[in-house]
């Protein structure tokens, strides 16, 4: 499929997807808005990837919402004001679900960032498993600068991955947060000297990644983020669930048979998601 905002490219199991708007520092165009969740969707129901790699192109990873959007009249500027509001908040949970596809998707997907994360960028690395950074990298929760609350997904998902107080201060005052910073308190992984440093770290962490069991991941990242949102007690429940279901995949047989042949296992990629009882 062709893009006009992104680059996709899948090869070795790792899909690599670049924001490619560098003379626009990627802010989140139109395109953007209904292209990244997409490709995102496509990657997952194919099934052949096994880790998701964000990248951009340029000096900055993201820099949030393209003023260009806000331009735009919506369709029912003439309506009555309340119909108008919640017509604007079906918007908004629209745009949420375009960042809530990075944890739905099946397989981990990993943030690589240089440059500035602003705005919809911290939105959306903090819907990812992992982050990494170049050293020049900053965050800034934006939206608290331009008289808003942060409204898709870094409200709720910042104060999980960094000590609440240090995301409450940078969702109140809309500081820079360098990555020296960043990794001190957990958001990101390991800062790399330049870009091209970290796509060779991140990829070889993504290599890694997708020499395991695709389905032991996938259950693995299932179980990760329902625990994030339950209890200790719900966690373990749905973890013996899910391993009384997927236990006795050969994924398990031919991992020990690898190792104790001295060779690579080899797997199958989990199905695409197709054939249902619907289609």
């Amino acid at each position: 499929m062709d893009y006009a905002a992104i680059k996709l490219d899948i090869k070795d199991n790792i899909a690599h997807l670049m924001f490619n708007r560098p003379e626009a520092m990627n802010a989140m165009n139109r395109d953007m808005w209904r292209e990244i969740p997409d490709a995102i969707r496509a990657i997952n129901v194919d099934g052949s990837a096994r880790v998701i790699v964000i990248s951009a192109a340029g000096k900055h990873f993201n820099a949030g919402m393209d003023l260009s959007v806000f331009g735009q009249p919506g369709p029912y500027k003439e309506a009555e004001i309340g119909r108008r509001r919640a017509h604007m908040r079906q918007d908004i949970l629209r745009l949420q679900d375009c960042i809530t596809e990075f944890e739905r998707a099946r397989m981990p997907v990993i943030a690589a960032i240089q440059g500035g994360c602003i705005g919809a960028g911290v939105d959306m690395v903090t819907a990812c498993d992992m982050r990494y950074a170049t050293a020049d990298a900053f965050f800034c929760v934006q939206e608290i600068n331009i008289g808003l609350a942060a409204d898709v997904g870094t409200l709720q998902r910042l104060p999980k991955i960094i000590a609440p107080g240090i995301a409450r201060e940078l969702c109140y005052t809309g500081r820079r947060m360098p990555a020296s910073e960043a990794k001190a308190c957990g958001l990101v992984n390991e800062v790399f000297v330049n870009q091209a440093e970290m796509l060779e770290g991140v990829m070889a962490v993504a290599r890694e990644i997708a020499s395991k069991s695709p389905l032991a991941i996938m259950g693995t990242k299932e179980i990760l983020n329902f625990s994030r949102d339950h209890s200790v007690a719900d966690g373990l429940n749905f973890n013996a669930t899910w391993q009384a279901g997927m236990f006795y995949s050969q994924d398990t047989r031919e991992a020990m048979v690898a190792r104790t042949e001295k060779r690579d296992p080899a797997f199958e990629d989990i199905l695409p998601i197709k054939g249902s009882m619907v289609d």
